[in-house]
């Protein structure tokens, strides 16, 4: 398509690797180009290119995306749109045939997720001209880790993203865009230069704009809040977003006057306010009174946006009670990694067949408890406890048998090393230093801590399962959950 395409696709996969690595490690996102010649029938040569040319995918499976982008039309008669100058229509109905050929090549790459059984879901840019080509930029991401952080209900789009995550790839897809226009017209200007955490902050404002229904500002003044002290205290209340007079919203007191939310340190001193369910309640431009959100039995009750200033420079955005973004230092960050129920019974269930529905009840108290460790700590559960805290006498400190209970984990949990129990919850070793052979699977961005454990799970004699809590916040089970 153009002499530097290789350069541009490797330039714009490290740039996603940096920005979603930030996010989540388990994303994996892959970048690649599609190329769509303006003035080519599908079946001509070089019709469509793809970069790299050696990926998975061959032009003829996009040799139907101008057909499939034409069938896209709506039936019946189109809204007519008026412009007052020829070029402004000419732009307005390139932008109409771009915006079908990006679904267009969406649905074709989703058809072929589906065939091939991968477990990717796909995003594309608008296209691009370029040297006679439609260039779309490609970003694939792991279907399930990214499905498996909660979105909004509803319609989405660019300017209604559903998640932090979805915005994040909004921002990528038009930096993208964005840096293939400039390539075309300006060899020697940097690509795709732009500081990952400034997209993550981009993601972070366009992401609350769908928070505030389009109202400016609501990021940015969250960020200030949190910046503030009151009398030497950090800045620790709710705020409940939602519009005046909400009937899920039980008004405790109402401001004559309305403070605008930029006002930053009346805001921080009325956040005192807010205690158990009582909140500040602000429509995203003024905080304009005290109340709570009824209970969820309650006929009025509405899932609304609730902002948590949790301390110094940190604050918090839920819906619905699930955590959707955390915000620290004015850069935003997915909610950490955290252990399902669910997903946590099924792997007990395949890795200890024999586990009634009391003992992984058990085993998931324990869990969760591990789990709310600050410093981080590895739970290792085996069929074999027994005998391995005895192989590895020297490297832990064996316990008499006793069954293991949530207030004494957290006791032994505040030592290095992990804690070795069987299926039943019996504990026989504590502060192990556990070993295992080396493994293809380690993750050199991870810690010693995940590695470790990772590399015993890999070469234990016996079923065994590790839930593993990192000092980052990080909590991963292994072997991870098959799906």
């Amino acid at each position: 398509m153009w002499e530097h395409q290789s350069l541009f696709r490797v330039s714009a996969q490290l740039f996603a690797d940096g920005i979603f690595n930030l996010l989540d490690r388990n994303l994996k996102p892959e970048v690649l180009l599609l190329g769509l010649a303006s003035a080519r029938e599908a079946d001509e040569p070089d019709a469509v290119v793809l970069e790299p040319a050696t990926h998975r995918y061959r032009p003829a499976d996009f040799a139907k995306v101008k057909i499939n982008a034409a069938a896209l039309e709506p039936d019946g008669p189109r809204e007519v749109v008026y412009h007052l100058h020829p070029l402004d229509h000419d732009r307005y109905e390139k932008l109409r045939w771009y915006e079908l050929l990006r679904r267009a090549a969406e649905h074709t790459l989703a058809d072929l997720v589906a065939r091939r059984g991968e477990d990717r879901v796909s995003f594309c840019s608008l296209p691009v001209s370029v040297n006679g080509y439609l260039v779309v930029v490609v970003l694939q991401l792991s279907a399930e880790v990214y499905h498996g952080y909660y979105a909004l209900p509803g319609p989405t789009g660019a300017i209604k993203p559903a998640s932090l995550l979805a915005a994040t790839v909004q921002e990528f897809l038009q930096d993208s865009s964005r840096a293939l226009r400039e390539s075309d017209t300006d060899e020697d200007r940097p690509v795709l230069d732009r500081d990952y955490n400034e997209v993550l902050r981009a993601a972070g404002r366009r992401f609350m704009l769908r928070v505030a229904q389009g109202t400016h500002g609501l990021y940015d003044a969250c960020n200030g809040v949190a910046a503030l002290r009151h009398e030497g205290d950090e800045g620790v209340g709710t705020m409940l977003v939602a519009r005046r007079n909400h009937p899920a919203v039980v008004p405790v007191l109402t401001l004559e006057t309305p403070i605008p939310l930029r006002d930053y340190r009346r805001i921080r001193k009325l956040l005192e306010l807010s205690e158990d369910r009582n909140a500040l309640i602000t429509d995203a431009t003024d905080v304009f009174g005290l109340g709570y959100l009824v209970e969820p039995t309650d006929p009025q009750y509405e899932p609304l946006f609730m902002v948590h200033f949790t301390k110094h420079y940190s604050w918090e955005l839920s819906h619905d009670t699930e955590l959707m973004m955390k915000v620290v230092s004015n850069t935003p960050r997915l909610p950490q990694g955290t252990v399902e129920e669910n997903n946590f019974a099924q792997a007990v269930h395949r890795i200890f067949p024999g586990v009634d529905a009391a003992g992984v009840a058990y085993l998931w108290e324990l869990t969760l408890k591990a789990t709310a460790q600050p410093n981080g700590t590895i739970l290792v559960i085996s069929e074999g406890a027994a005998q391995e805290a005895a192989r590895l006498t020297r490297q832990c400190f064996r316990v008499a048998p006793r069954l293991m209970t949530p207030s004494v984990l957290r006791l032994v949990t505040n030592i290095d090393g992990a804690v070795l129990i069987d299926p039943a919850g019996t504990c026989y070793g504590i502060g192990a230093i556990l070993d295992g052979l080396a493994t293809a699977k380690g993750d050199s961005s991870r810690g010693s801590r995940y590695n470790s454990a990772l590399r015993y799970v890999e070469s234990s004699r016996y079923a065994c399962l590790a839930i593993v809590v990192s000092e980052d916040g990080w909590i991963d089970l292994l072997p991870p959950v098959r799906r």
